[in-house]
């Protein structure tokens, strides 16, 4: 495709929408050559604060991680490509810029809200224990100490506020350019033209000896080749297999159930408002004699008339995060708040109002505002649960019994699985599968390791069962190659439709590039003959119109001192 580029160098100035968006990575960030230097070494900088080469490595890892949480048979090698860099990259330069951009506005969450919406966000019930603490555990395998993960959140509230408004009414205040460094994004004005392959494809008919010479063609011979394959049987082991087996009585899953009744209850939460008082347990005693001074004249003034609490609150207190609320801190579990205010939340009924209470933050005047949850669910409407579970912990002490049985027989009796499957009460099943995994693949057929066991020597030429391989957590499988396939380029009868198609996509290609660097030629020697060009738009990064990446860079690479312009792009 060739763009005919027409350039009014206007500033495009909804920049805080733009900072939100995963495209946006041009505040003040330098060029890929000098991005090197050790760990240490700035590779962009954003309000005065450099981003290190340690740094962009680490988000390079998180982003490779999460995309194999949701893909898990990706290549690696695509998630090692210079885009994939520079996306991490840009993921913090827009964090860095809204970080920046909280710290200048002075959005800081007191700790006592983020603590209460984290604990009421049901994004984060997978980190909460049963009975309403934290799991350190989880936490830990993430890297991260409950006092990291909190600051993690209170910079990502403080980001919320900065993008809120605009996310809530589409439009940006004044001060946006302000919030944004002035950071400018440009948009051009852009003239298509488009010179498609199927447009040229229909007008192709390659006789049959241009067909035979193409598919004679070693260069083209890969694209023809069908796959080394192999027709497998196999048998899994793990907890869903055994589960259907294991026994178990009525009495077991009561027994569980008062085990266990914790879990199948529902936390008690609870709703407080607050006025806060900062001093920092740090601060001089003085300081400190003069914040608890004012925070007993505030509850006298409350104990007076606790109508006023919100009221109060809106105007005196120091939690920038509840005050414009009244001081409301919504519901949360017992635990959520630091041990001094939590204590005293819980010993209150409602309505009740607080004497002042010191924590680490300073001094509080609390009001329980209402209660919820706490009450026990019945044996009967938990009783699939209770199951679950139990058939749960019975397979995986049974998988432990077995695990080791499974291997000696795969190995003992190889010639087949049938003895394993029997004497272990397994399902055979049968696939057909390729070296590498297949996309879509799911489960034991995803696994590198049992595939590369498959196509081993053994198991290829000497037709015994791989060894058991843990494809896993608590999963083993054995596989049997019962035919195998090696790759191979079919007679040209029985791919001549797709030989066509290709010599044909091909040849139209070749047209298409011609026809449209004459056409990009002519443009460049007499920029006024616009003849079928298609109306002019504006594109910038933010709104790309449809174009691809590489089209929009090269319409925004445009020399802006020289227009109009031409640029031509080849498009996939």
């Amino acid at each position: 495709m060739f763009d005919f580029v027409r350039q009014h160098n206007r500033l495009f100035q909804f920049i805080l929408l733009l900072l939100i968006l995963p495209s946006f990575a041009f505040v003040g960030m330098q060029g890929y050559t000098s991005m090197m230097g050790g760990a240490n070494a700035g590779v962009a900088s954003v309000d005065g604060r450099k981003i290190t080469q340690a740094e962009w490595d680490n988000a390079q890892r998180e982003q490779a991680q999460r995309i194999r949480g949701q893909n898990p048979t990706v290549d690696a090698k695509l998630l090692d490509t210079p885009e994939v860099k520079h996306q991490a990259l840009e993921g913090l330069v827009t964090e860095r810029t809204l970080q920046a951009a909280a710290n200048h506005q002075h959005f800081t969450p007191s700790p006592e809200l983020v603590k209460a919406r984290f604990w009421n966000d049901p994004q984060f019930a997978f980190l909460r224990n049963p009975d309403g603490t934290v799991n350190k555990g989880l936490l830990a395998a993430q890297g991260l100490t409950p006092s990291g993960f909190l600051e993690r959140l209170r910079q990502d509230y403080a980001m919320r506020q900065v993008t809120a408004p605009v996310e809530a009414s589409g439009a940006i205040g004044t001060s946006g350019p302000k919030l944004a460094f002035d950071a400018l994004l440009q948009q051009r004005e852009v003239q298509l033209q488009r010179f498609d392959i199927k447009d040229f494809a229909a007008k192709i008919n390659p006789t049959d000896a241009e067909i035979d010479a193409f598919y004679k063609d070693a260069a083209n011979a890969a694209k023809f080749q069908l796959p080394e394959t192999a027709q497998i049987q196999y048998v899994v082991l793990d907890v869903e297999a055994l589960k259907k087996d294991v026994k178990f009585s009525e009495d077991d899953l009561l027994s569980y159930y008062k085990e266990n009744a914790s879990r199948y209850g529902v936390p008690e939460e609870r709703r407080a408002s607050h006025i806060l008082i900062k001093a920092e347990r740090s601060a001089p005693a003085e300081e400190r004699a003069k914040a608890k001074a004012k925070a007993e004249e505030l509850l006298a003034q409350v104990r007076k008339n606790p109508a006023s609490f919100a009221e109060l609150a809106k105007k005196n207190s120091q939690d920038e995060g509840s005050a414009p609320n009244g001081g409301d801190l919504d519901f949360f579990t017992r635990g959520a708040m630091v041990k001094e205010f939590d204590a005293a939340v819980y010993a209150m009924k409602p309505g009740e109002i607080s004497n002042v209470v010191e924590t680490d933050f300073g001094y509080h005047i609390i009001q329980l505002t209402g209660t919820r949850g706490g009450d026990k669910k019945p044996f009967e409407a938990v009783r699939a649960e209770v199951e679950n579970e139990v058939r749960k912990q019975l397979a995986q002490r049974r998988y432990a019994e077995v695990a080791e049985q499974f291997g000696n027989l795969a190995y003992e009796q190889s010639d087949s699985l049938q003895p394993l499957a029997d004497k272990l009460k397994l399902q055979i099943q049968t696939a057909t599968v390729q070296r590498q995994p297949q996309p879509g693949a799911l489960g034991p057929l995803a696994s590198t390791k049992l595939l590369d066991a498959v196509f081993g020597a053994d198991a290829l030429r000497n037709k015994r069962n791989t060894e058991a391989v843990e494809t896993g957590p608590s999963q083993l499988v054995s596989a049997h190659v019962t035919q195998y396939n090696p790759a191979r380029v079919p007679p040209l009868a029985d791919v001549k439709d797709k030989v066509r198609e290709l010599l044909v996509k091909k040849l139209a290609g070749e047209q298409a590039r011609k026809a449209g660097e004459a056409r990009l030629a002519a443009l460049k020697a007499n920029a006024a003959d616009t003849a079928g060009l298609a109306a002019a738009v504006s594109v910038s990064r933010a709104k790309p119109q449809g174009l691809t990446r590489a089209q929009l860079e090269a319409v925004l690479g445009a020399d802006a001192s020289k227009l109009p312009a031409a640029v031509g792009v080849t498009a996939d």
